[in-house]
């Protein structure tokens, strides 16, 4: 009888990694429809012969984006938004160019592993572990190299020098997500609580409220 029960368990735990994955593509293409009110988990497809070259392009990579803002960086996203024809396809990418000592402050993509490559410049980059560790692992690159943030981990980046510089970001989802962690933490609506806040960092409340103050 236990023999049983345990083939059993294992069946069932065979059975539900079989369907954490997500399926393969069953056609071509499934060139995203912006017109649908159908919601589903992820965008419905176009029809196929309405589809068009244009759906599958994009153009304006090349322009820098405009760094003047509070952290020194923009990210010009390229997903499943600008180009419908990365729909199902589990891919995206951006362009981040940052100013001189800027940086792209500590945040997470909860639904994607991303490859940063350098372009122009030399950037300190860098992920933190999960808990209990914490562990801060961090490089410097220049042009040329290459990173990977693992999927959900907390990362960032910074220009270490007087110039402006630039990296392509690849990520394994057509709309990977992202979570500034400030903005997040002190910039939510409604606010968290500064008390809340208060006992997380270990702060005076009157912290809490300047910080708040800046989102």
């Amino acid at each position: 009888m236990a023999s049983r029960v345990l083939i059993l368990a294992c069946l069932a735990m065979c059975c539900s990694l079989i369907f954490a994955s997500d399926p393969s593509s069953l056609q071509d293409f499934c060139v995203a429809d912006s017109n649908s009110s159908v919601l589903v988990n992820g965008l419905v497809c176009k029809d196929p012969k309405l589809v068009e070259p244009n759906d599958f392009f994009f153009s304006g990579l090349h322009l820098p984006g405009n760094t003047s803002n509070s952290v020194g960086s923009r990210v010009t996203p390229v997903n499943v938004a600008q180009i419908p024809g990365l729909n199902s396809l589990g891919i995206s990418f951006a362009r981040v160019d940052y100013a001189p000592w800027g940086i792209n402050p500590p945040h997470t993509h909860p639904r994607a592993t991303e490859i940063l490559t350098v372009l122009e410049g030399k950037l300190e980059v860098g992920f933190v572990t999960s808990n209990p560790e914490n562990r801060l692992i961090s490089k410097l690159l220049q042009k040329g190299d290459v990173f990977v943030f693992p999927k959900g981990l907390v990362h960032y980046q910074k220009n270490v020098e007087n110039w402006n510089a630039v990296a392509i970001a690849t990520l394994s989802s057509q709309n990977p997500g992202v979570i500034t962690i400030a903005n997040s933490v002190f910039g939510s609506k409604p606010k968290i609580s500064a008390d809340i806040l208060t006992k997380a960092f270990q702060v005076d409340k009157n912290v809490i409220y300047n910080v708040q103050s800046k989102f």
